[in-house]
């Protein structure tokens, strides 16, 4: 059985060593067409972010070329090839530049300005974002090393691993002059790109690529010892902030089960949570709980401190409770909660008669338009020698009394170009009975 299952998940048989070699060492060139597409890839992920469209994002993933060079910088580790993983770091760090700059350029320019949910996604990781890049990197070196290679399954942890959107959100921040997003962003970014480059160098120690061995053995133990200090800088601060992100998932995690069973325990019968906030430091961690109800005691809220830092193991969080005071009781609560609810119905009733105005306004000139066309109509029976006529209102104001009233104007062209006064005179007295106005005046 032992033998069956080795045999069912052996890696190494099917390894192709040079063929591997010679496809990631292609795959970390930066130039000519790869920068091209590189920008172009930028552009395309920062108009999905922009239009907050998911099918873009991934299409500019599947398109993006930057996860050559990381996959290098895990490779040439593996191999100790002191030559690859100085290129591979230095177009990493060309890309990151090209990426930022091409992004940064775009939100400057776009008429869009607002962070939308694809943008935010982007601004802070967690725990899976470690998962994905790591086991997402394992998957991209398994099918490359492959004899026969998956286009499908590369072209699938491309869109896993989500190097592009990071890059993208960071030239957002800087474009916006919001520092906490590109910190975010670039954050995220940095942890991606370190599990992909350390999950490439786990499977290649696994498949026992061969290291490159110097003449000269000096030599040898310099680009070892090169490499080691490397990766130990690299590695360090890395292996900090991805601790930090699972304290930081743990945290978020226990503090809402503990809101929850709060909320369900007996000493809340009476008391409901109506919103809670959780905030995470590095050195100091708060949950804070907002109530309506029972105000608690300060017992009460001390026992539920010590619940929160002893049973559910958040012993450096401190819980803040949002109270009406235990001055007011609940039917004074409830007068508040009706008083809120009242100025609501006024904001509501207020805002349905400006909508009922505006109504009015629009029916009154729906109605005006439809007596000027039915008047033109009635013109032009008795008047078949007016081509253009029109009526509307005019507001007249004294420039000493500073009266004003209104007159209604009546504008007519005939077809022979001339006026003619006694028709004119006639449709004034008869639009005055019409319109039951005392006052009207014709111009041509």
């Amino acid at each position: 059985m032992w033998r069956r299952i080795k045999d069912f998940a052996q890696l190494r048989e099917d390894t192709d060593y040079e063929a591997t070699i010679e496809t990631i060492s292609k795959g970390v060139e930066f130039r000519g067409m790869n920068m091209w597409i590189l920008v172009f890839a930028i552009i395309v992920a920062s108009v999905g972010l922009n239009v907050n469209s998911t099918a873009v994002i991934i299409g500019a993933m599947l398109i993006s070329p930057l996860m050559g060079p990381i996959c290098g910088i895990g490779f040439s580790v593996g191999i100790m090839d002191e030559h690859l993983l100085q290129k591979s770091v230095k177009n990493l760090g060309i890309m990151v530049l090209v990426s930022l700059l091409a992004s940064f350029l775009y939100f400057l320019l776009s008429p869009l300005g607002d962070a939308q949910s694809e943008l935010l996604a982007r601004t802070r990781p967690t725990i899976f974002d470690v998962f994905i890049a790591f086991f997402g990197g394992l998957a991209g070196i398994v099918a490359t090393s492959r004899k026969s290679q998956s286009i499908t399954v590369i072209s699938g942890v491309a869109i896993a691993t989500a190097l592009m959107p990071p890059l993208c959100t960071a030239g957002y921040g800087l474009a916006t002059a919001q520092f906490k997003y590109f910190f975010g962003a670039f954050y995220l970014f940095f942890l991606n790109s370190f599990f992909i480059a350390l999950a490439t160098f786990v499977m290649v120690r696994f498949l026992s690529f061969p290291q490159i061995q110097y003449v000269d053995h000096a030599r040898n133990r310099a680009v070892k010892r090169i490499i080691t200090v490397f990766t130990v800088i690299v590695l360090v601060p890395s292996i900090i902030l991805a601790i930090d992100v699972v304290r930081q998932a743990a945290f978020n995690s226990q503090a809402i089960k503990f809101v929850n069973e709060t909320q369900e325990s007996e000493l809340f019968e009476n008391i409901q949570i109506v919103n809670s906030i959780r905030e995470y430091h590095a050195k100091e961690q708060s949950v804070t709980l907002s109530l309506v109800g029972r105000p608690l005691t300060n017992s009460e809220i001390t026992e539920l401190q010590k619940s929160l830092q002893n049973q559910y193991g958040l012993t450096h969080t401190k819980l803040i409770v949002k109270q009406t005071g235990e001055a007011i009781d609940i039917t004074k609560q409830n007068e508040i909660i009706e008083d809120i609810i009242n100025k609501k119905d006024l904001q509501i009733s207020r805002q349905d008669s400006i909508i009922e105005q505006l109504q009015g306004q629009l029916s009154a000139a729906r109605t005006a338009e439809t007596l000027s066309e039915q008047l033109a109509k009635e013109v032009y029976v008795q008047y078949p020698g007016i081509r253009e006529f029109a009526i509307t209102e005019m507001t007249q104001v004294n420039t000493i009394t500073l009266e004003n009233h209104v007159t209604p104007i009546v504008y007519i062209q005939w077809k022979d170009g001339k006026t003619n006064s006694a028709a004119e005179q006639k449709i004034a007295a008869w639009l005055k009975v019409r319109l039951n106005v005392d006052e009207i005046k014709v111009i041509h």
